[in-house]
Order: structure tokens, then C-alpha cells, then sequence
């Protein structure tokens, strides 16, 4: 049985923790709040994130990252992107010295417009060799009640990527490995600024056109990035990409959907925040995103305008956004 530490009790991670239990390891979470932890341990729920979803017996809680990192064959790092770095240091002492790092992290980092790999590699010292992805459609909700889904583990070594899609092939979720780490990451970060783009389309009462070129134009802004960053462009047609950008943008149970929705209904940034209960990773990311976008030259409008709208505090007139996405020049459909 493999011994897997998830550090981070919030809905992904727990939900993860739920496939890792359900593929047959052993499981132990590591959580910030100890009533958290002891309602996870000794009654196996996580009703903050996860309602009356029974948790497996096989996961344990613990807000001792000593206790939780023993022994660890695995380890998980499913905290907010942007707690990331302050985090890790914290537990780099920790880390056993061979175990698989793997980040269930959707984001850019401020300031150094990393890539989560890229801060994991940076801030525990180890090569990528050692540091995995996971990416797809992954709506927690839907997988902790056991619908099906699939999802990308990447890493630069293959072994380790087939390492971990071992340890989380459940019934329901099916991994499939890839060693396109750049492809992947991207894929799952840009994927919440659309969203919140198109939750915003969904708020102000416009219909299925608009989403859909806003889904598809998009992936073309993401694709744009991956080709400038190395990424295979292949990677972003499959489910760390499309897939994953439409299940974000289409469910109501998106975070970064929800958050939109509100902002285009009127609301501004901080009541739209407290609509989504919970972390909305695309609010933090776009602006990292978007100047890694510049930084390689790289034309973002979308990215742009959710970043305007962003740093105005929800305030920026939202007919002033559409009308700067459809007043840009015309040109031939591609990338």
C-alpha cells in the first residue's frame, strides 16, 4: 500500500485524497485548521468543502507536517498557488528525500510569473526528475461523489509520472501520463481567466455564442503562451487543455465561473469573492499570466481585459470591456 501525504484539506485536495484512498493507499492530509483535521480523522468528512461526502477510512488528518510527511512514499501539494513558495519552505526540511512531489496547483506565481512546477523545483531544491502535475477536468464536487472523469500526470521522467498515475487510477478517474509539464500547467492556469471571462458573458445575460467564442478564442490565447513557452500543441487540444477549459467555463460549480457570474451581474470584486466561498485561482493568476505573456511577446486580450476588470476592483464598466475585445482589428482565424 502506498503511503501518500496531501498537504492542503481544502475541496481538491481532499477530493484527491479520495481518489488516492479509493486506488488503494493509504493517505494522510495535512490541514492548517485542527477541527478540520479532526472532523476528517475521526469522522471522515470535510464538511467545510465537501458537505456529508463520507471519506474513505484509509485518510488520516493532521495538522502536524512532521507526522504527515513520515514515511511518505508520495507527496501531494494542493494549497492556494500563491501560498506556494511560503508554504514549501516551511516543509522542505520535511520532504522525504526521494518521494515524488506532485502539485494539483492551478496557477502563476506573483512577482516571478513561475510556473508551480518551476516554484516547487526552486523552493524545495530538487530536479525535475522528482516534480509531477496533475491536470483535467477536475470539479472536485463531481469527482468525490465518484463520477467519471480523466486527467493528465505529468513529469519529466516518465517513471514518475507513471509512478503517481498508479497510485490515483481509481474506477472513476483514469490517468493518462504525459511528460509535457509546460503544456499541462498552462493549460490548467489560463483555463480559471477564461472562466471568470465567461462566467462574466453568463452574469451580464448573454447567450451560448458568446461563451462559446470566448471558450475557443480563449484556447487560442492559451495555445499562443504554450507555443511561446515550448509546450506541444497537442497537449492543449487534449484534457489538461480543452477539456479542462470547458468544464470550467461551463459548470456552475466552477469557482472561477462563479466569481464572473457575479461581477457581470453588478456586484463588485469583494461581494463576487464572497459568492464563490472558496479560493477562485484566476483572480491571483491573471495577472501573473498576463505578464508572462508580454514578457514573450505574446498577445493576450482576453487575459487583458479579465486583468483590467480585476485590478478595478470589479468597478471597470463591463460594456467598456466588450466593447475593447470587439473593436480589436480583424485578422484570419488561427492562432
Amino acid at each position: 500500500m502506498t503511503r501518500v501525504a496531501v498537504l492542503g484539506s481544502g475541496s481538491w485536495g481532499t477530493t484527491f485524497a479520495i481518489v488516492l484512498a479509493d486506488a488503494g493507499a493509504k493517505v494522510t492530509l495535512w490541514g492548517r485548521d485542527p477541527a478540520v483535521c479532526a472532523e476528517i480523522a475521526e469522522g471522515h468528512r470535510n464538511s467545510r468543502y465537501l458537505g456529508s461526502t463520507v471519506l474513505p477510512d484509509t485518510i488520516d488528518a493532521s495538522p502536524d507536517a512532521g507526522s504527515v510527511l513520515a514515511d511518505a512514499e508520495v507527496v501531494v501539494l494542493a494549497v492556494p498557488s500563491q501560498t506556494l513558495r511560503q508554504n514549501l519552505a516551511a516543509w522542505r526540511p520535511l520532504l522525504p528525500r526521494s518521494a515524488p512531489v506532485v502539485s494539483l496547483m492551478k496557477g502563476v506565481e506573483h512577482g516571478t510569473h513561475l510556473r508551480m512546477s518551476e516554484v516547487v523545483r526552486n523552493v524545495a531544491g530538487i530536479g525535475e526528475d522528482r516534480v509531477v502535475v496533475v491536470s483535467g477536468p477536475n470539479l472536485a464536487r463531481e469527482i468525490a461523489q465518484r463520477q467519471p472523469t480523466a486527467s493528465v500526470v505529468a513529469s519529466a521522467d516518465a517513471d514518475a509520472a507513471e509512478l503517481v498515475a498508479q497510485a490515483c487510477s481509481a474506477p472513476y478517474f483514469r490517468p493518462y501520463t504525459h511528460t509535457d509539464v509546460v503544456g499541462v500547467e498552462l493549460g490548467g492556469a489560463v483555463k480559471n481567466v477564461i472562466a471568470l471571462a465567461v462566467g462574466v458573458a453568463e452574469g451580464m445575460g448573454l447567450g451560448d455564442n458568446t461563451k462559446a467564442t470566448i471558450i475557443t478564442r480563449g484556447l487560442a490565447e492559451t495555445a499562443r503562451l504554450g507555443a511561446a513557452l515550448g509546450a506541444d500543441p497537442v497537449t492543449l487540444a487534449g484534457l489538461a487543455g480543452l477539456g479542462d477549459l470547458v468544464a470550467t467555463c461551463a459548470s456552475p460549480l466552477s469557482r472561477n465561473r462563479t466569481v464572473g457570474v457575479a461581477l457581470g451581474q453588478g456586484l463588485d470584486l469583494e461581494q463576487a469573492v464572497a459568492a464563490a466561498k472558496h479560493t477562485a485561482e484566476g483572480l491571483t493568476s491573471c495577472g501573473p499570466i498576463l505578464r508572462l505573456a508580454r514578457a514573450h511577446g505574446v498577445d493576450m486580450p482576453i487575459t487583458e481585459q479579465v486583468v483590467a476588470l480585476v485590478v478595478g476592483q470589479g468597478r471597470l464598466p463591463l460594456g467598456e470591456v466588450a466593447a475593447r475585445l470587439l473593436e480589436r482589428p480583424r485578422k484570419p482565424e488561427g492562432l
